[in-house]
C-alpha cells in the first residue's frame, strides 16, 4: 500500500504539478499575448467606431433634425399660426361681428317692436277703460246740462228758419258738423268699409237731419275718398247739397272741400265748384261774421276750398280759403286725451264776437294702426256720447263763447239738438 501511495505522490509531483504549472503559464501567456491585445484591439476599434462612425452619425442626425425643425417644422408652424390668425381676423371675427350686428338688428327691428306692439295691445284697452271712467265720473259729478239743452227744433231740416233770422248772426251759430261727411258706402262692404266709413247717411240725409257743416275730401279723379279708400264721384255730394238747398229757404251751409292728404288736386276744381254752386255761393267777406241771416240770404253756401298744390282761392272771391276754417286735430283713439285737447285748444281761441274765421272742434277719435281695434265705429263711439258733457264743461270752464263748429262721426238727432239748443240760448241772451 505504501508502494502505491508513494507511486501516486511521485506521479503528482513529477507529472501533474508540472502539467498544471505549464497550463497556468500557458494560460497567462495566452491572456497576455492573445486575449489582452485582442480586448485592447476591440476596445480601440469600438472607440474608433464611436468616434468615426457613431458620433458623426449622431451629429448628422441632430443637425438634420435641427435643419428639419428650422426649415420645415418652424415655417410650417408659423404658416399654420399665421393662417389661423388670418382666418380669425378675416372670417371668424367678421362672422361673429355680423352675427352680433344681425342679432342686434333683429332685436331692434323685430323683437322690440313686437314686444312693444304686444304690450300696447294689453295696455290700450286698459287706457281706454281708465279714460272712459274719468269722463263718466265727470259726467256724474258735473252733469250735461246747459242753457238751451232742452230745446228741440220742430223741424231739424229747417232749424235755422225756426230761429229769428234777424237775431241769428253768423258768429252766434253753433254749427253741427260731420267729420268725413261723404264716406257712406266707401270701400268694400264688411271688408274695408268699417276702416273708413265715418257716416252712414248720405249728404242729403245729413243735411235733413240738421247738419250744417260738411267735410268732403276728394282725390285727383274727383272721387270722394278717405285715405286710400274711395266711394263715389263728388257730383253726388254736390247734387245732394243742391237738392237740399232747393227744398229749403233759410238754411246756410258751410261746405269744406279739400284734397285728401297724399293725393293730388282735381284739375280745374275751383272752376267746377263755382260753376256748380255759383248761384248759392256767399262771397268771402271778413265783415260777414257779424251779419244776420236776413242780411246774407238768399246766398246759402260758404264754400271753403283747400287744395294741396293748386293756388288758394283769392280774397273776396266766391270761394273761401283755408284761413277761414281752422281746427287742432289730434291723432288719438283715447277719449279723455281728445276731450282735454279739444278743451285746451278751444280756450286758446278768440271769442266768436271778435273772430274772423270759423273754428272747429271735432268730437271724434281716430283708430290707430298699432291697435287691434281699427274700425271707426267702435273707436269713435268712445267719445261720441260725451258731446253734451263737452258743451257743459265749456260753460264751466268759461270758454262757451268760443265754441262755434262742433263736428262728429255718425251724426244723430241728439247731437244736432245740442248744437241747435245752444244756438237758441245764445240768440235769446241766456249765454
Amino acid at each position: 500500500m505504501d508502494f502505491f501511495k508513494n507511486l501516486a505522490d511521485s506521479f503528482v509531483k513529477e507529472v501533474v504539478d508540472p502539467t498544471v504549472s505549464f497550463a497556468e503559464d500557458s494560460a497567462r501567456t495566452v491572456a497576455r499575448e492573445v486575449v489582452d491585445p485582442t480586448v485592447s484591439f476591440a476596445e480601440d476599434s469600438a472607440r474608433t467606431v464611436v468616434r468615426e462612425v457613431v458620433d458623426p452619425t449622431v451629429a448628422f442626425v441632430e443637425d438634420s433634425a435641427k435643419t428639419v425643425v428650422r426649415e420645415v417644422v418652424d415655417p410650417t408652424v408659423a404658416f399654420v399660426e399665421d393662417s389661423a390668425k388670418t382666418v380669425v381676423r378675416e372670417v371668424v371675427d367678421p362672422t361673429v361681428a355680423f352675427v352680433e350686428d344681425s342679432a342686434r338688428t333683429v332685436v331692434r327691428e323685430v323683437i322690440d317692436p313686437a314686444v312693444a306692439f304686444i304690450e300696447t295691445q294689453f295696455q290700450r284697452p286698459r287706457d281706454v277703460i281708465e279714460q272712459e271712467k274719468i269722463l263718466d265720473n265727470l259726467l256724474a259729478s258735473n252733469g250735461s246740462r246747459f242753457p238751451g239743452d232742452d230745446y228741440h227744433s220742430p223741424d231739424r231740416k229747417n232749424w235755422m228758419s225756426h230761429l229769428s233770422c234777424e237775431k241769428l248772426t253768423l258768429n252766434k251759430i253753433v254749427w253741427p258738423g260731420t267729420h268725413d261727411s261723404a264716406t257712406n258706402g266707401i270701400g268694400i262692404d264688411v271688408v274695408t268699409r268699417p276702416l273708413g266709413e265715418c257716416q252712414t247717411l248720405s249728404i242729403y240725409e245729413q243735411l235733413v237731419r240738421g247738419t250744417r257743416l260738411l267735410d268732403v275730401r276728394v282725390q285727383e279723379d274727383r272721387y270722394i275718398c278717405h285715405g286710400i279708400l274711395a266711394s263715389y264721384n263728388v257730383d253726388f255730394a254736390i247734387d245732394d247739397v243742391i237738392r237740399f238747398l232747393s227744398e229749403t229757404h233759410s238754411e246756410i251751409i258751410i261746405l269744406e272741400i279739400r284734397t285728401e292728404y297724399g293725393h293730388k288736386d282735381p284739375p280745374e276744381f275751383e272752376s267746377y265748384l263755382t260753376n256748380k254752386l255759383g248761384q248759392f255761393l256767399i262771397h268771402q267777406d271778413d265783415n260777414l261774421f257779424n251779419k244776420s241771416l236776413s242780411e246774407i240770404l238768399p246766398k246759402r253756401v260758404i264754400c271753403i276750398w283747400k287744395p294741396r298744390e293748386s293756388p288758394r282761392p283769392s280774397r273776396g272771391g266766391l270761394l273761401w280759403n283755408s284761413d277761414y276754417l281752422k281746427d287742432n286735430w289730434i291723432d288719438t283713439d283715447l277719449p279723455w286725451t281728445k276731450f282735454q285737447s279739444n278743451m285746451n285748444h278751444l280756450k286758446d281761441q278768440p271769442s266768436i264776437s271778435s273772430r274772423r274765421f270759423f273754428y272747429r272742434v271735432e268730437n271724434t277719435l281716430t283708430p290707430q294702426a298699432d291697435n287691434v281695434v281699427v274700425w271707426v265705429r267702435p273707436v269713435t263711439d268712445r267719445i261720441r256720447r260725451y258731446a253734451r258733457l263737452f258743451v257743459s264743461r265749456c260753460i264751466a270752464e268759461g270758454c262757451i263763447d268760443k265754441l262755434q263748429i262742433f263736428s262728429t262721426d255718425f251724426i244723430d238727432e241728439d247731437f244736432v239738438d245740442a248744437c241747435v239748443g245752444l244756438t237758441y240760448a245764445r240768440i235769446n241772451g241766456r249765454i
